[in-house]
């Protein structure tokens, strides 16, 4: 398993894990359950999404792309 993306809280994470398996890529959540002790905070540092070692080349252009159309709609908005 490799982390193939850093989240800045957990619907962030989710956004991503979403985006890779809408290409056919299995992804997970690390470090979902870890947020609840620290309630509504930030969790730098904590989340991430990771794949296996397989798909991390195919993961790599959709997480990028991912990245790309936030910046894109929070620019516009």
């Amino acid at each position: 398993m490799r982390v193939v993306y850093e989240a800045q809280d957990l619907r962030d994470a989710h956004l991503g894990r979403g985006a890779l398996e809408a290409q056919g890529i299995r992804a997970w959540v690390n470090g979902e359950f870890l947020t609840g002790a620290i309630g509504q905070l930030p969790v730098s540092g904590l989340l991430s999404v990771m794949v296996s070692d397989l798909d991390w080349d195919a993961a790599q252009p959709v997480v990028e792309a991912d990245a790309a159309s936030v910046v894109v709609v929070a620019a516009r908005a």
